[in-house]
């Protein structure tokens, strides 16, 4: 694991209950305060509050969050495998590292939330199918950059979320240079394991990824606990209809401290 990185802070706007002006807004703030990697999610319909209340997509959003900042990576935190075609995704994520000069993350996962398959007509399946279907899904999308011209400016970061052992651990061993997840500090050591195991199964060198967690209603005791069980990427939940920037400049804070500025 990348033990020797430095400390990143990214927040996760969370593209509901707000017009598109704030959302704007919070992007060009944050990136003026120095925060690393800006995320949104890849739903159609609140995860939370009225659940038909204001909601935005996440890849067009990404294509104006390309052209509007200038120096902090960014992507979902994650898109939903099972809504586009994998070839289709693969060269969205290819244009948006282009546009925004190779600042893209391509954040990916299986996909949960069943309304947004109802509604749009997508198979919701099982747990199961969908995990098989992001496997063959990602196998897709390397291939597919290997042969799109321009190539990207640069081998794009794959993050997946997710904690299960036998199949999502297994994907991000095969994968992902980010992996994502909310395990507790105290079991982080054993999935980075599980992780290094089916690394070793599929003969991937594992130890250059860079694990990730979330802080959203965490304090920095928690945080000083997952850095030191390896987390080196830290994601704050946070909502531009009621901007919390003093929570986000302790978090910057605190990341200097780690990173010895």
């Amino acid at each position: 694991m990348l033990l020797d990185t430095p400390v990143r802070i990214g927040v996760q706007i969370e593209p509901q209950h707000a017009t598109y002006a704030q959302i704007r807004d919070a992007v060009s703030r944050l990136e003026e305060m120095g925060v690393d990697i800006l995320f949104n999610w890849d739903h159609f319909f609140p995860l939370f509050g009225d659940p038909d209340g204001a909601h935005f997509e996440s890849w067009t959003m990404l294509g104006a969050w390309a052209e509007q900042t200038e120096r902090v990576e960014f992507g979902s935190l994650v898109s939903c495998n099972s809504y586009r075609n994998a070839d289709l995704q693969a060269d969205m994520a290819r244009t948006l590292d282009h546009i925004s000069g190779g600042r893209f993350i391509f954040g990916t996962g299986s996909g949960w939330f069943q309304r947004d398959y109802d509604e749009y007509g997508y198979e919701f399946g099982t747990p199961g199918s969908r995990l098989n279907d992001l496997a063959a899904g990602l196998d897709r999308v390397e291939a597919r950059w290997e042969r799109v011209n321009p190539a990207p400016t640069r081998r794009i970061p794959v993050l997946i979320g997710g904690k299960g052992e036998q199949k999502t651990l297994r994907i991000v061993a095969r994968h992902a240079d980010i992996w994502h997840s909310f395990v507790a500090p105290e079991d982080l050591p054993h999935k980075i394991s599980v992780i290094e195991r089916w690394g070793e199964t599929d003969g991937r060198d594992v130890s250059g990824l860079l694990v990730s967690n979330e802080l959203k209603r965490r304090d920095e005791g928690v945080a000083d606990a997952l850095f030191e069980a390896g987390a080196r990427l830290f994601t704050l939940g946070w909502a531009p209809s009621d901007p919390d920037y003093d929570t986000v400049r302790r978090w910057l804070r605190w990341r200097d401290g780690k990173n010895g500025a």
